[in-house]
């Protein structure tokens, strides 16, 4: 990596943990680039130069987050329930900032709905209406009902702080989907 590239890959992390700080204080509304500039600490230009705006920048972020766990989720495909999901509840503990402003009452419903579409797309592959337990069943509506379990746990986890450790969650999130999937 050059030192152009190394330059620029600082900025990007400054600006975007500035942002992200920012909208755990104060509505997304409220924020404007000079805010962000000063808290990361660099020209407003420089913000620009990256993004187009404080929607890109969230839309950015946004993506990048949806993509790591899709990529979580395509290495896991043949580990059960409960080792999936520790890797995902290490990845949302290792980005806990972000996950918290997003899912808090001033995040950005945006990202609530991305996280729902990639769980509903994960859970899909899971659901068997043909035979077993959910014979009969509509497979659209065991994949809303897990989907939206899914990510009003991690939601509840991030709000409501959820006194388990990631582990222990993962397990028993886990075992759920096992017993019903």
């Amino acid at each position: 990596m050059s030192i152009v590239d190394r330059r620029i890959f600082k900025s990007q992390v400054a600006i975007k943990t500035a942002f992200i700080e920012l909208m755990s204080e104060k509505n997304f509304d409220q924020i404007t680039i000079q805010d962000i500039a000063d808290k990361a600490n660099v020209g407003r230009r420089t913000i620009y130069s990256h993004y187009m705006d404080k929607y890109d920048l969230l839309d950015k972020l946004i993506e990048e987050h949806i993509n790591e766990l899709r990529k979580l989720c395509e290495a896991s495909t043949e580990l059960s329930f409960t080792n999936a999901l520790l890797i995902w509840f290490e990845y949302f503990e290792s980005h806990y900032s972000f996950f918290s402003t997003m899912l808090a009452d001033k995040g950005a419903p945006f990202f609530r709905s991305s996280f729902l579409e990639l769980v509903i797309e994960e859970v899909k592959n899971e659901v068997d209406v043909n035979e077993g337990k959910n014979q009969g069943l509509s497979k659209d509506v065991i994949i809303q009902f897990f989907g939206v379990a899914i990510v009003g746990i991690v939601e509840s986890y991030f709000t409501n702080g959820i006194p388990v450790p990631p582990q222990v969650l993962a397990e028993q999130v886990g075992i759920v989907l096992e017993r019903n999937l």
